[in-house]
C-alpha cells in the first residue's frame, strides 16, 4: 500500500487535530484561521502535483487516485479555503467555538475528498457519513431557534436518506455478492438481459441509490430540507452546503452509475432517462418556488434545487451517450467548477451585506449599490452568472451541458432547461434591481475584512475567467472525465 498517495487526506486530518489542540492553548484565534488555511494549501499543493499521473488504487482498491478524484479534491479544498476566509467576518457570532468550527469544516472536506475517490460501496458510505455528520453539527452552530431547527431537520432527513442509500447498497450487494464497483459491473454484464429484468431487487437497489444520493444533491422530490436548512445555517456553511456537498453528491453518482451500471447499454439508457425526468422536475419546481421568496438565503436555496436540475441534464446525457462520448461528464465537471465560483461569490457578498444589515431580507438590500458599490457589483456578477448570461461563467457552463444533451437528441429537455433559465432571470434580477434602483434607508458604508474581500475577489475573478476564456478549464474537465471512456 502506497501511503504517499494518501498524503493530502492525512495532511487535512492532521490539520483538523492541530486546530482543535491549538484552540485549547492559544488566546489569539486568528492562528486557527492561519493554520487551517495552511493545511488546505499544503493538501491542495500535493493534490495538484499528483495531477496527470498514473497511480494504482489504494487500500485494497477502495480508493482511486485518478484525475477524476483529483479534480474534485482540488475543488473541495478550494471551496473550503474560500469558506474559511469568508468566515473571518462571521465567527464572532460563535466566538467560543471557533476551533470546533474550523475543524469541522476541515473534516467535512476530508469526507468529501474520500467520497470523490471511493470505488467501493462501503468506502462510499463511510466517507459520506464523515462529511454528513460534520455538516449536521455545522448547520446548528448559531444555536438560535432557526439554526437549531435547521440542524435537527437536516439530521433527521439526512438519516432517512442515509438509511435509504444503505438499503439500496445492501440490495445491490445481495444480488451481486460484491461491493467493489468494477466487480459489480462484471457480475451485471455477465448476466443475460432477461435475468436482470427478472431481478426486481437489483433494480430497486438502483432506484434507492438514486433516492439516497438525490437528497445529497438537493434534487426534487428529495429537496424538502433545503430552504429551512439554508436559511437557518450560518451563511458560510450555507455556501459550503450549496457548493461542496452538491459537488460531492454528483461525484459519487457519476462514479457509481458509470463504473457499476454503465453497461449493458439498455441499463445505462434507462437510468439516463430517470435523471432526465428528475432534471426537468427539479428545474421547474426550484425556479417556481424561488420566485415568491423574500429571504435571499431561501431564494438561493430554491435556486440550488434548480441548479441541480441543470446539472442532471449532464447526467442524462452521460447515460444516453455512447461509451466514447464524454461531453456530458466533462460538462458536469465544468458546470460544478463554474457554480462553485459563482455561488460562493454570491454568498460571500451576502455575508458582508447581511452582517451590516443584520437581515437577509431582499427588500433590505435596497440602495446597496450606493452604500457598497463593489459588493453590489460582485453580487450582481454572480447573479448574472446563475441566470446563465454572458460574459459570466454560468453562460458557458449551461452552453456546454445543454450541447451535450442536444447531441444525444434530448431536445425536449434542453427546451425545458432554457425556459427555466428565462424564468430564473426574474428572481435573480429582482435582487439586482433592488440593489441598484431602490432607495436606501441609510448612508452608512458596509465594511468587511481583508480576508473576505480577498475571497470575494477570487470568486469574481473565477467567474469572469471561466466565462471569457473557458478553454483551459474545459480541457481539465475533459482530462478528468477520461476515466469514463471504456
Amino acid at each position: 500500500m502506497n501511503l504517499s498517495l494518501f498524503i493530502p487526506e492525512i495532511a487535512l486530518a492532521a490539520t483538523a487535530i492541530i486546530v482543535i489542540l491549538l484552540d485549547l492553548f492559544v488566546g489569539q484565534k486568528r492562528w486557527l484561521v492561519q493554520v487551517s488555511i495552511s493545511g488546505l494549501v499544503i493538501a491542495g499543493g500535493i493534490t495538484i502535483a499528483m495531477w496527470g499521473g498514473s497511480y494504482p488504487a489504494i487500500f485494497s482498491n477502495m480508493l482511486a487516485v485518478d484525475n477524476f478524484a483529483l479534480f474534485f479534491k482540488v475543488l473541495f479544498l478550494g471551496v473550503a479555503f474560500l469558506v474559511i476566509l469568508s468566515s473571518t467576518d462571521y465567527v464572532g457570532k460563535f466566538s467560543r467555538f471557533q476551533g470546533e468550527y474550523y475543524a469541522l469544516v476541515l473534516l467535512a472536506t476530508l469526507g468529501m475528498m474520500l467520497m470523490a475517490a471511493a470505488t467501493n460501496l462501503i468506502a462510499i458510505y463511510i466517507a459520506l457519513e464523515l462529511a454528513s455528520i460534520s455538516l449536521y453539527a455545522l448547520v446548528g452552530f448559531l444555536k438560535d431557534k432557526k439554526s437549531s431547527e435547521a440542524s435537527l431537520k437536516y439530521l433527521l432527513l439526512g438519516a432517512v436518506a442515509s438509511a435509504v442509500l444503505l438499503y439500496g447498497m445492501a440490495l445491490i450487494f445481495g444480488f451481486t455478492g460484491k461491493t467493489q464497483l468494477g466487480e459489480i459491473a462484471q457480475v451485471i454484464q455477465a448476466l443475460p438481459p432477461m435475468t436482470l429484468l427478472a431481478s426486481p431487487g437489483l433494480l430497486l437497489g438502483i432506484v434507492l441509490l438514486v433516492a439516497g444520493l438525490g437528497f445529497k444533491i438537493a434534487a426534487v422530490p428529495f429537496h424538502m430540507w433545503v430552504p429551512d436548512v439554508y436559511e437557518g445555517a450560518p451563511t458560510p456553511i450555507t455556501a459550503y452546503l450549496s457548493v461542496a456537498s452538491k459537488a460531492a453528491g454528483f461525484a459519487i453518482i457519476m462514479r457509481v452509475f458509470f463504473s457499476a451500471f454503465g453497461l449493458p447499454d439498455w441499463l445505462s439508457l434507462n437510468w439516463g432517462y430517470i435523471f432526465a425526468v428528475l432534471a426537468a422536475i427539479s428545474m421547474t419546481v426550484g425556479n417556481i418556488l424561488a420566485i415568491p421568496q423574500a429571504n435571499i438565503k431561501r431564494m438561493l436555496g430554491y435556486s440550488s434545487i434548480a441548479q441541480a436540475g441543470y446539472l442532471m441534464v449532464g447526467l442524462a446525457a452521460m447515460g444516453v451517450a455512447s461509451a466514447d462520448n464524454i461531453l456530458g461528464q466533462s460538462g458536469v465537471l465544468f458546470f460544478l467548477a463554474s457554480y462553485a465560483f459563482t455561488n460562493m461569490g454570491a454568498f460571500i457578498a451576502i455575508i458582508a451585506i447581511s452582517n451590516k444589515l443584520d437581515s437577509d431580507l431582499i427588500d433590505d438590500y435596497s440602495g446597496m449599490g450606493k452604500r457598497a458599490p463593489l459588493l453590489a457589483l460582485a453580487l450582481t456578477l454572480c447573479l448574472i452568472s446563475l441566470v446563465g448570461m454572458p460574459p459570466a461563467a454560468g453562460f458557458m457552463a449551461k452552453f456546454y451541458i445543454f450541447n451535450a444533451a442536444m447531441q444525444q437528441g434530448m431536445i425536449w429537455l434542453v427546451i425545458i432547461a432554457v425556459i427555466n433559465s428565462v424564468i430564473s432571470a426574474y428572481y435573480y434580477l429582482r435582487v439586482v434591481k433592488v440593489m441598484w434602483l431602490g432607495d436606501t434607508a441609510s448612508v452608512g458604508k458596509v465594511s468587511s475584512s481583508g480576508a473576505l474581500r480577498l475571497a470575494l475577489f477570487l470568486c469574481c475573478l473565477g467567474v469572469l475567467l471561466l466565462g471569457i476564456i473557458p478553454g483551459s478549464a474545459m480541457r481539465l474537465a475533459q482530462l478528468a472525465a477520461y476515466i469514463f471512456v471504456y
